[in-house]
């Protein structure tokens, strides 16, 4: 990290009820102060006994000559800028605007009590004192990057950054697939000596299925240091036997309450006579039992048989969870196949609550499940299709108890449970302009402040905004290159016609 001498940058002046303990406003030195200071930069205002730490929330450039548009207007109609007449450049300055975010006193932390005085002495802020003020690992972390503005690297601890949960929130276009493809990446590079984590990423589009072809050498590691598998979601098979009638019941429409019972009742004896049956089998115990009614029988062979149709179900559980779920392998389910949202959502469903099941039993590692457009799966508003809702939400209140932990990646945060969004303790905020996901992302989000989300809206593709356990305070993050770029892919319209005439 750079260690030298904290640079002048300005002199603090009273402006707009400032200075406060909230923040104060500064002249930049120089005759525009564009080279010393950007929006989102650290500074440090030295005291008697440490100093004030601040972030830059706004640049503001003022001219006195032309704070007046009458008098601009009048020089204007007369053919005369005003440039010819006054020392304007003379005139010319830089104002910024700092949030404070609290004293750096003894070596440690310490809330703001007083303002600073005017007239201080604005100043950049030491690379180390900035790195642990933040509460940031030492570069032994998970790399994902530099601070904004500053030559530190963000490479924050798996437990900082993982351990209760993260949500990676972002319009489309913003970066949140590269930024998850860099997390996984370091997820990789983690010896055994450091701990492996099991990752299991459910891929909706596709978009992770490169990782197949990563090898050791790729990310600079010795060979055997992980394991990839990539599933495609046609391959996957849910054990019809696992089924209960409510689980059943969840993927129709308006089951009744008798023929629940009913359904109940032969999936009791059908489990009685054996551990292991597919869908065939319990509509032909259906068909042949005289007691249920015959409206309720034919209602419930017609949705057995339609879900028989999806081919998903059979006898036994296609992946074993225990051999997929080990440290140091990353699983891709590949759900790019489906197009019907309701198969989605019955492999989703089934594969987190087996997973709930087996990280209880521990008959499985701690593992970190990777959710893409999680709010197709866990949406805030009822919706009939939201099968692994309740399940999802059962991870994110209980599951950090047992280290069974979620990385929720969505592109309409709105749409996000707010009970599942809430308990994501660490967030990483890409560019997002919608001011509903914004709004929402503010009433979920402990920890971030009003100058913090509205700059949310100007974020660069590749920055983004890391609130909650990872640092003490939203901190604003250059996510690096990935080590590995997959070849044969279309990032722009113009490649994949380009491809496409080629063909």
């Amino acid at each position: 990290m750079n260690h030298e001498n904290p640079k002048r940058l300005g002199t603090v002046v009273c402006r707009n009820e400032s200075p406060n303990v909230r923040g104060f406003s500064f002249v930049i030195e120089g005759e525009s102060g564009n080279t010393l200071v950007r929006r989102g930069q650290f500074v440090s205002v030295p005291f008697q006994s440490g100093i004030v730490i601040a972030r830059v929330s706004e640049i503001i450039q003022t001219n006195r000559y032309f704070q007046q548009a009458e008098a601009v207007r009048e020089y204007q109609l007369r053919g005369e800028p005003l440039r010819s007449v006054f020392p304007t450049d003379r005139w010319q300055y830089a104002v910024a605007e700092a949030q404070v975010l609290g004293f750096w006193v003894n070596e440690k932390s310490a809330r703001a009590t007083t303002s600073v005085s005017p007239g201080a002495v604005v100043r950049t802020i030491d690379d180390d004192i900035l790195h642990r003020f933040l509460g940031l690992e030492g570069d032994e972390g998970l790399n994902l990057g530099t601070l904004v503005h500053h030559a530190i690297n963000f490479s924050p601890s798996v437990d900082s950054l993982l351990s209760k949960h993260l949500a990676v929130l972002a319009m489309s276009g913003a970066g949140k697939s590269y930024f998850v493809s860099v997390l996984l990446e370091e997820i990789l590079s983690r010896k055994r000596d450091e701990g492996r984590l099991a990752t299991i990423v459910i891929d909706v589009h596709g978009e992770y299925s490169y990782l197949k072809h990563v090898t050791a050498k790729d990310l600079g590691l010795e060979e055997d240091a992980f394991e990839i598998e990539h599933i495609r979601g046609t391959h996957i098979q849910i054990p019809a036997s696992s089924l209960s009638a409510d689980t059943i019941a969840s993927f129709v429409a308006k089951m009744s309450s008798v023929q629940r019972r009913e359904l109940r009742r032969i999936i009791s004896i059908m489990s009685n006579e054996s551990n292991s049956y597919n869908l065939r089998g319990i509509i032909d115990v259906i068909r042949n039992d005289q007691t249920i009614n015959k409206n309720t029988k034919e209602a419930l062979i017609g949705w057995l048989i339609n879900l028989e149709d999806t081919h998903l179900f059979g006898k036994e559980g296609v992946p074993y969870l225990p051999n997929i779920v080990r440290p140091g392998k990353i699983t891709v389910v590949d759900l790019s196949d489906f197009i019907s949202l309701k198969k989605k959502q019955i492999i989703v469903s089934y594969l987190v609550g087996d997973l709930i099941y087996k990280r209880r039993q521990s008959m499985i590692p701690p593992f970190l499940l990777v959710l893409e457009e999680a709010h197709q799966f866990c949406p805030e508003s009822r919706h009939e299709l939201a099968l692994p809702k309740s399940k999802i939400e059962t991870i994110a209140r209980e599951g950090r108890k047992f280290f069974a932990l979620l990385c929720l990646i969505s592109q309409r945060p709105v749409k996000l449970s707010t009970t599942v969004l809430s308990q994501c303790s660490n967030q990483a905020v890409l560019k997002c302009t919608n001011p509903y996901d914004l709004e929402h992302i503010g009433r979920s989000s402990e920890g971030i402040d009003r100058a913090s989300l509205d700059a949310i809206t100007t974020l660069d593709v590749g920055e983004a905004l890391f609130i909650g356990n990872s640092v003490t305070v939203p901190t604003f993050v250059n996510i690096r290159k990935r080590k590995f770029n997959p070849s044969g892919t279309e990032t722009t319209l113009s490649d994949a016609i380009r491809r496409a005439d080629k063909s």
